[in-house]
């Protein structure tokens, strides 16, 4: 069974939504048989290299807010990602473009290495405060994670993968995605936002059961040819 995923590096729902599907799936039977895809979503596809202002400043100006009712926002986060075993630094975290991290999210994907990177790049973003805009410190996170310095620099110096990232993008607006986390199992059941473990849970066994074949238990019967 597939999960995609649909996220930005730098949404803090988004970790705390990782956060709880490995939960869910932790719990559930056949979490062996469950390939996930991390699919490209861009919060703000025009987002500069970087705001150049601090988390609190911004998210006051987007929402017509005072500098201090944003940084009641952000301690809010911090404590329901703390519930989930994050350590949130949204004081510090540094926001731009996340175009490029999601190309070599692609690349990772190649490797077998993509949830290793999501993990590190959503981390590296909500943790540690780094700027996940510069090359150097994707490069950095990405050869961490066991990716190639000279593959991964090629990467962020060319064009690769941006038509993957756009591809994701598109399928997003196509299937109505409003927001992220955006979940889909197995394109059967699609779930919008980071939802309790219980209710991913729920929707990965709903996903599951019916994708198995019909169980038959044999009894008497006529047949197709007319004989019974």
């Amino acid at each position: 069974m597939q999960v995609e995923i649909w996220s930005d590096v730098v949404c803090p729902w988004c970790f705390i939504g990782k956060r709880r599907f490995e939960d869910a799936l932790s719990r559930f039977p056949h979490a062996d048989d469950v390939t996930v895809v991390w699919r490209s979503f861009e919060l703000d596809p025009s987002a500069p290299f970087s705001h150049g202002v601090d988390n609190a400043a911004r998210l006051a100006t987007k929402y017509s807010v005072s500098r201090e009712q944003a940084e009641g926002m952000l301690e809010r986060m911090t404590r329901v990602a703390d519930d989930e075993g994050l350590a949130f630094r949204l004081d510090i975290a540094r926001s731009g473009r996340t175009f490029d991290a999601h190309r070599l999210l692609h690349l990772a994907a190649e490797h077998g290495l993509q949830d290793a990177l999501k993990e590190a790049l959503l981390s590296a973003y909500q943790e540690k405060g780094e700027h996940i805009a510069d090359p150097d410190v994707l490069t950095k996170v990405a050869i961490g994670v066991g990716l190639d310095e000279d593959e991964v620099r090629d990467v962020l110096a060319g064009d690769r993968f941006g038509d993957e990232v756009r591809a994701d993008e598109r399928e997003a607006h196509e299937i109505g995605v409003q927001g992220v986390p955006f979940f889909v199992f197995d394109r059967r059941y699609a779930v919008s936002g980071a939802q309790a473990s219980d209710v991913l849970l729920d929707v990965l066994e709903r996903a599951w059961a019916e994708r198995q074949p019909v169980q038959i238990v044999a009894g008497d019967s006529c047949g197709i040819d007319g004989n019974c």
